[in-house]
């Protein structure tokens, strides 16, 4: 099926199966009136999740619904609370309207960060709509379906010292320590990792879900959520940025499994 939705902000591919990729942190797009008080370094969004569009675009195929935001996470981080509470309190995080990057650079130059009527102002603008359009795709494939699957397609570089300690594992699932999707379904996720050897992986470790996985996973009304981080290596070369098809090509094939047993 064709976007069922495509604007300034976000595109929304409607598919026919209970299926929704959400990709909150691909966008790349920073507007001038933001950009016009940012550090240079910060205009090339060095922490997006490069690729993951590309990467997941097999999905379309399946008959996924796929929505991918046009705006850097720098402009409005769609997968932080609105009211920009912490997700993992006592630990370094990126807030809903991200003053450094994950290399605790700053992102705005001095005295220009953003201040409260600006964040409501982005909020507004930018992640208001994606909700929208996420919590409309969900409620359209639960009356079609009954039910509906909500995959939470993340990558981040595999060693981010600010974030984390050592290196991340290749797959980080997240399901809010079990709370957002049903056991027997995550139960087949981790049973197809067990059987492969190529890729490391944890279930809730540092990555649990995000804002989006732990709002909108709601498993007995409906919608099972769960969340993918991936480290951009097993895809993509992190000192380029350069996507690779051939690493990637290796990676879809699991992907491909892990949403069909997650369905």
């Amino acid at each position: 099926m064709s976007p069922s939705r495509s604007d300034s902000v976000l595109e929304l591919h409607h598919g026919s199966l209970p299926l929704l990729i959400s990709l909150p942190h691909d966008g790349t797009a920073v507007p001038e009136d933001i950009a016009a008080h940012m550090h240079d370094a910060a205009l090339r969004v060095p922490d997006t999740d490069w690729h993951v569009a590309t990467l997941y675009d097999f999905a379309r195929q399946l008959g996924a619904s796929i929505l991918v935001p046009r705006y850097s996470r720098y402009v409005i981080d769609l997968n932080r609370p609105p009211d920009g509470a912490a997700l993992y309190p006592g630990r370094a995080e990126t807030g809903l309207c991200p003053l450094f990057g994950f290399s605790g650079e700053p992102l705005y130059r001095e005295a220009q960060a953003p201040d409260a009527a600006e964040v409501e102002r982005r909020r507004q603008r930018y992640w208001q709509p994606y909700h929208e359009a996420l919590q409309a795709e969900l409620a359209r494939l639960k009356h079609v379906h009954g039910h509906a699957l909500l995959w939470e397609g993340h990558s981040i570089r595999s060693e981010v010292p600010l974030l984390f300690e050592g290196r991340l594992p290749d797959l980080n699932l997240g399901t809010v320590d079990g709370a957002s999707c049903e056991p027997a379904r995550l139960a087949r996720v981790t049973e197809l990792l067990d059987q492969q050897a190529d890729y490391s992986w944890v279930a809730n470790g540092r990555f649990k879900g995000g804002y989006i996985t732990r709002h909108y996973g709601q498993p007995g009304a409906g919608v099972n959520a769960i969340q993918l981080e991936l480290a951009q290596l097993t895809y993509m070369d992190e000192r380029s940025q350069r996507y690779d098809a051939v690493r990637a090509g290796r990676l879809q094939q699991l992907l491909c499994k892990l949403l069909q047993a997650a369905l």
